[in-house]
């Protein structure tokens, strides 16, 4: 894929999440559920590591610089970023135009979805809403619990039925063979 289709994918998908996470989502002070992690994981599959880190950061930035909820804090940010690593290192296949299919899909999205909803999303941000919100550790971090646990499948479904998607268009779209 050229540099070009590269960039412009990534504004795409740098749109489309700060719309799903900002306009299509549903937030409390301690709880956030939306489909934001859907571009995230298409940029870890179709452009890699980098470009999901990037998508990320920059997705949470500008969508809490323009429209805030709440305070800004800098954690999130990073947490996003390190989020965008994970599905990027478990999902992007490095040979070009290769996606991963069957059991190998299957076990790579287990296994990102567990690190980032379960790792990130419940432990390290409800410690992080502790810090900023100055609420027990405990009292943030339980009502988190079923959601979460709600979004571990939700996430490995979701991807899992959009990818054969994913696939023939990237091939039929996104490959320099014009």
């Amino acid at each position: 894929m050229s540099n070009s289709k590269k960039i412009i994918l990534s504004g795409l998908l740098l749109a489309l999440l700060i719309v799903l996470s900002r306009f299509v989502s549903i937030k409390t002070q301690i709880l956030v559920i939306s489909l934001a992690f859907l571009p995230i994981m298409i940029s870890a599959i179709i452009l890699g590591p980098k470009y999901s880190c990037l998508i990320a950061g920059l997705g949470d930035l500008i969508g809490a610089l323009l429209f805030p909820f709440g305070e800004y804090f800098v954690g999130f940010t990073i947490t996003a970023i390190f989020s965008g690593l994970i599905y990027g290192l478990f999902l992007y296949n490095k040979k070009d135009g290769e996606f991963f299919t069957g059991k190998a899909l299957i076990i790579r999205l287990i296994l990102s979805s567990f690190l980032v909803v379960i790792g990130i999303n419940l432990f390290i941000k409800s410690f992080m809403i502790h810090l900023l919100y100055g609420k027990a550790f405990i009292a943030v971090f339980t009502p988190r619990v079923i959601a979460e646990l709600i979004n571990l499948p939700i996430h490995v479904a979701v991807l899992y039925f959009i990818n054969p998607f994913l696939v023939k268009y990237y091939h039929q779209f996104l490959t320099d063979n014009d």
